[in-house]
């Protein structure tokens, strides 16, 4: 323990005396968890349209007028034919076109029937496809709001209804940044732990120091503890602060469940997460060598950790990665926990792996670690 307590003085006298680590460590990820909640939002909205309108009646100017308030949809031009409307798509400035065929409301109105034509830029397929499925659910209930005015008025409802009563639970508000503030925080203690921890032992040989230590009779696992310890702190602190003061303060996010067991999760991650840290490390020579593998890595748990995208609408072979991505189990636990109250029987299994996690990668990096005389 001796041992210990000096080597966890030296390295924390280290890292205090970098003025430029400390922001890096502290502030950076504080402001980006400001920031990228703003940002990181799947909701779409102000979607560009044109509109072409060949019949000019009281029907399609309502339809026209239903469209554009909804709150989906950006009215960016009115056109007289579909060639011009065609040009505001080429430009970039229309994600959509409408066509509104001459006789609209006469076919409507004799035939029960008629079509629209819709042309969707599909370059940015997210876009596109949440666009064509808003004018679809907007023009369908429009259709069926035309149906129920030409029905007369009767004993009996002519036409069935059913009527749906949504129930919002664990974010009733649909809010989406109650559900990326957690994961946006779990993958930045992911970065400040990763990077900074795959820089520690190459920093030491870069700069010489490792000789020196290599001929004192301090143990593998001692070494590795007393580079691991001051890093684990850390990401405690900056994710203590991310939940309590950004997330809590500024998104209003209160963790619906217990505290301890976030915190106990939270241990084990940091420990696996720092091991893997510290065998990037073994097995560099620079600083250089280094963060380039880090950000190989962190960028691969990142993309396939089910952040932005369902780990079940993966492909096959992308869900065996995620199976592997230790960053999947710890942004599914903190939203579980903070969004839903999980208790200890629903993440178990997710701990369970973290550990087998820590256990292979730290053994590993102690294993690795030359230590010579």
């Amino acid at each position: 323990m001796r041992t210990i307590k000096f080597l966890l003085q030296k390295e924390f006298r280290q890292i205090f005396r970098n003025k430029a680590l400390l922001p890096m460590i502290l502030v950076l990820p504080i402001i980006q968890l400001v920031i990228l909640p703003l940002a990181a939002d799947y909701e779409v909205k102000n979607i560009s349209i044109a509109i072409v309108d060949n019949d000019h009646s009281p029907y399609s100017r309502k339809l026209i007028s239903t469209i554009t308030a909804s709150g989906y949809f950006k009215l960016t031009g009115y056109t007289a034919s579909f060639k011009q409307a065609d040009q505001l798509i080429e430009k970039d400035q229309a994600d959509l076109i409408i066509e509104i065929p001459a006789g609209f409301e006469r076919n409507l109105v004799r035939e029960n029937t008629e079509k629209l034509f819709i042309a969707v830029n599909a370059i940015n397929g997210v876009k596109a496809g949440l666009g064509g499925a808003y004018l679809n659910r907007i023009i369908a209930d429009f259709n069926t709001d035309t149906r129920l005015e030409w029905i007369q008025p009767g004993r009996y409802n002519a036409v069935p209804q059913i009527e749906i009563a949504p129930s919002n639970w664990f974010n009733p508000f649909m809010n989406y940044r109650f559900f990326m503030v957690p994961g946006i925080l779990a993958v930045l203690v992911t970065m400040v732990g990763g990077f900074m921890c795959a820089l520690n032992i190459v920093k030491e040989k870069e700069v010489g120091t490792i000789e020196q230590i290599n001929v004192t009779p301090i143990r593998k696992f001692h070494f590795i503890l007393g580079k691991l310890i001051p890093f684990w702190v850390i990401g405690m602190f900056v994710f203590t602060v991310g939940l309590f003061v950004v997330a809590r303060l500024i998104y209003g996010i209160v963790p619906l469940g217990s505290i301890v067991l976030l915190y106990g999760f939270l241990g084990v991650y940091l420990v696996a997460l720092l091991g893997f840290g510290l065998l990037i490390s073994t097995y560099s020579d620079t600083q250089q060598q280094a963060m380039s593998i880090a950000f190989f890595f962190i960028m691969i748990f990142m993309l396939m950790s089910g952040l932005f995208t369902p780990v079940d609408s993966m492909p096959g072979w992308a869900k065996m990665i995620a199976q592997f991505n230790p960053v999947t189990y710890f942004i599914e636990v903190m939203r579980m926990i903070v969004l839903k109250g999980s208790g200890f029987s629903d993440i178990k299994y997710h701990l369970l792996k973290i550990v087998a996690f820590a256990v292979v990668l730290n053994t590993w990096a102690v294993m690795n670690y030359k230590k010579t005389s």
